[in-house]
């Protein structure tokens, strides 16, 4: 395919990616746009965009005066997330045969980055009464984008899986487990949303009247 020009001066569109084709950091070959590789930076570049959603629902509670002290912090802890899984989808994006050039906790997700979602995880688990069956997301814009973005983070974790299956490289790193770890907290954080409204989280099943549900710990209410 020969490669379109463009008719006006952009600062934004190239036109080198109107023959289906995208670049990788680092340089090298160019891949096409649906390869898996691609496949996985660009859903991490939709789990941003979702956790926008919740970062600009709390902006706009702020402005209004209506934010709850239940949120407090949850804007910068939003923020932090974003930039984090910048790193994830630039590691991604990094022709593998550039490696070398990766930086930690700037091209290249660490073990560090790891602990930290774990600990945060744990600190806000035990400060809330989980939920003991499935939830239906929705109680609450900020909660469902919460869960959109965690349900986006599972699709990639899913693709970097496939992925690392044919790159031992990305397989030994710390992305999977950060992936991992992300989206269990995300859906802790979903809770966090929905208390500080003082909504209780929507069950899957209707109340029952006989019986006891089963607990479900938070890693399989979001498979």
């Amino acid at each position: 395919m020969t490669r379109s020009t463009l008719p006006f001066e952009s600062a934004v569109a190239t036109g080198r990616g109107d023959d289906g084709t995208t670049g990788l950091l680092f340089g090298g070959d160019r891949v096409r746009k649906d390869d898996l590789r691609t496949e996985a930076y660009g859903t991490i570049d939709e789990a941003v965009a979702a956790l926008g959603l919740a970062r600009a629902e709390l902006g706009m509670k702020a402005q209004y005066g209506v934010l709850s002290h239940g949120f407090s912090g949850l804007d910068e802890l939003i923020l932090r997330l974003q930039r984090e899984l910048f790193v994830a989808g630039a590691e991604l994006a990094t022709n593998p045969g550039s490696r070398e050039r990766q930086q930690d906790g700037t091209t290249r997700v660490t073990t560090a980055m790891v602990d930290s979602l774990g600990e945060l995880l744990r600190e806000t688990e035990a400060a809330i009464e989980l939920p003991q069956e499935f939830v239906v997301p929705g109680e609450t814009r900020v909660s469902a984008s919460l869960e959109l973005a965690r349900t986006i983070v599972r699709r990639a974790e899913r693709r970097v899986v496939t992925l690392a299956a044919d790159d031992p490289v990305l397989a030994a790193g710390a992305l999977l487990a950060y992936l991992n770890r992300l989206a269990d907290l995300l859906w802790i954080l979903a809770r966090v949303a929905e208390r500080s409204e003082e909504r209780q989280p929507t069950t899957a099943r209707p109340s029952r009247t006989r019986g006891r549900a089963t607990p479900v710990a938070p890693e399989r209410s979001h498979p």
